[in-house]
């Protein structure tokens, strides 16, 4: 069984509507149609500590979620776009993933070897390739497999504007192609790396 987990990095609390929630559903319905489970984790809504670490403890509920990414085959960071960039939430996100980039598999291995990793970014301003360029070279650095085509954004015109939901990028054929495009290869690669993981030669942590 393959295992999805996407991460929602909004500023805004599950409570709210989301346009990268919006987007997501894309990859998610694609997920449940191909067999894959798949949960949505809204960021905002946790307590998660500043730091490098795995664990900050004093109330951080980043080891709940880091639970999850340890049993996910896929993890995609979704954002939305602030000033250009990846929202603080998506920053806070990597660097506790990076936190826990030390830890090994079961076979000597970085932790996030065999694991897939995708962007999804939304917004009414420029900077969707910069955002995922980041996204998924932190992910790549910390030991992700990128797939080809790993992201998909939707982004409106210049200045303040409608966003996805609004401007009804469902309809726009770019963004919703790039969609599939996306999951199925974080699939293929997903099942790929299940059947056949990266071998520990010459990558074993000693």
């Amino acid at each position: 069984m393959i295992n999805a987990l996407l991460l929602n990095c909004s500023l805004k609390s599950g409570e709210e509507q989301s346009n990268t929630a919006a987007l997501m559903d894309e990859a998610v319905e694609i997920f449940k149609k191909e067999g894959i489970e798949s949960e949505v984790i809204r960021l905002a809504d946790y307590s998660i500590s500043y730091g490098i670490t795995p664990d900050a403890g004093d109330g951080d509920q980043w080891p709940e979620i880091f639970e999850k990414v340890k049993l996910a085959d896929i993890v995609i960071v979704g954002t939305p776009l602030w000033l250009g960039e990846k929202s603080s939430i998506a920053t806070l996100a990597i660097e506790r993933l990076y936190g826990g980039s030390s830890l090994t598999n079961n076979k000597g291995q970085y932790l996030y070897y065999n694991k897939v990793g995708g962007a999804i970014v939304t917004g009414n301003e420029d900077g969707a390739k910069h955002a995922s360029a980041s996204i998924l070279y932190g992910l790549a650095h910390i030991g992700f497999t990128i797939p080809p085509n790993s992201d998909t954004y939707w982004v409106g015109e210049a200045g303040p504007g409608a966003s996805y939901i609004e401007a009804k990028g469902k309809e726009n054929e770019f963004t919703q192609q790039h969609a599939r495009i996306m999951a199925y290869n974080l699939i293929h690669f997903a099942r790929l790396l299940k059947e056949k993981p990266i071998p520990a030669e010459g990558n074993k942590v000693e």
